[in-house]
């Protein structure tokens, strides 16, 4: 994509996002079930903090894209840096993870993570822009600019890290409340929920590699560039 053009796609994306967060955090309040937004408000969700996740990137993005055509060559670097790590690491492995579990588990009993009650509540475009439009924006930004990820031990530290970070909200609000985030949580045994706990970051970890192989494979002579001017600093 010509740079002109990534500009004002990364700002569409972004003005997207910044209104379906807006959609959201207005829901209106009446008649929705008692559970919903209590403790931990909609910020104990994993769909809600990948909305926020994904207008900071896309945010970055075009700030990112600016800086390139006024030339601002110094700031330049280190915003595109923020950039390319956010996407490898956060915004394409969690908008994937949030997209193929939340239809997996919905195809298979909708109850588990998404009760019907929720229907009066949460429109049906706001229900497919938090959970099916954030997969097709993943990778078209994987097709519409190259991204340089760290090495593959950093970069699967770090999805550790924010994966570690994400459960242990999860495990607090259980603690505080007595109420899991999930319905789904419920059904398992502590043996069965830490088994479907780690294969569900064994699966964001495929979706980690997946993003880096398929960025390698568009963009190999790109790719071998960056790497290149990395190990030259």
């Amino acid at each position: 994509m010509e740079i002109s053009t990534l500009t004002v796609y990364h700002c569409l994306a972004f003005a997207w996002y910044f209104f379906v967060n807006y959609s959201v955090v207005h829901l209106r309040t009446d008649n929705r079930p008692p559970e919903l937004f209590l403790y931990g408000g909609q910020w104990k969700y994993l769909t809600v903090l990948n909305l926020v996740l994904q207008a900071v990137f896309y945010g970055v993005s075009f700030l990112a894209d600016v800086l390139r055509l006024i030339k601002k060559l110094r700031c330049v670097k280190c915003v595109i840096s923020s950039r390319d790590l956010l996407f490898s690491v956060l915004a394409f492995p969690v908008s994937t993870f949030v997209s193929v579990s939340f239809w997996a588990l919905y195809t298979y009993n909708r109850e588990l993570v998404y009760p019907k009650s929720l229907d009066g509540v949460i429109p049906q475009w706001l229900n497919h822009a938090m959970h099916t439009t954030v997969l097709p924006f993943a990778f078209l930004e994987i097709f519409a600019t190259p991204h340089r990820y760290p090495t593959k031990k950093k970069g699967l530290i770090l999805v550790g890290f924010a994966s570690s970070l994400y459960i242990t909200w999860v495990l607090w609000i259980y603690a505080a409340t007595g109420e899991w985030v999930y319905p789904l949580f419920a059904l398992f045994s502590p043996a069965g929920l830490a088994a479907f706990l780690a294969g569900s970051f064994a699966i964001t970890v495929c979706f980690y590699s997946f993003g880096e192989f398929l960025n390698r494979m568009i963009w190999g002579d790109s790719i071998a560039i960056l790497d290149y001017k990395r190990k030259g600093k």
